[in-house]
């Protein structure tokens, strides 16, 4: 994938810590993305929030950040302007 023109494979994406700046909060490192019928990214997907059985389960959970709310893809972050309100108060 090209991010900001430069190339980026899902591997290296997936490495980045997810920083909400509103919050200052870490979400966590990308699952997933999610593509559109254009075949760009819409979205990453970060995990939900953490429960003991959860680590059981084969099938992650997480929430979808749009592609529009990214700010900044830096070396070691990913910085995301997220609402409070956005996860349902869950984290």
């Amino acid at each position: 994938m090209i991010i900001g023109g430069v190339f980026m494979t899902f591997s290296e994406l997936r490495l980045k810590d997810v920083i909400n700046i509103c919050e200052g909060r870490r979400l966590g490192r990308p699952i997933d993305v999610v593509f559109n019928e254009k075949a760009c990214i819409d979205a990453i997907v970060v995990p939900g929030p953490s429960r003991f059985w959860s680590a059981f389960r084969v099938e992650r959970e997480g929430f979808a950040i749009p592609w529009t709310k990214i700010r900044c893809i830096g070396d070691d972050v990913i910085l995301v302007d997220i609402e409070a309100d956005f996860f349902g108060g869950t984290r």
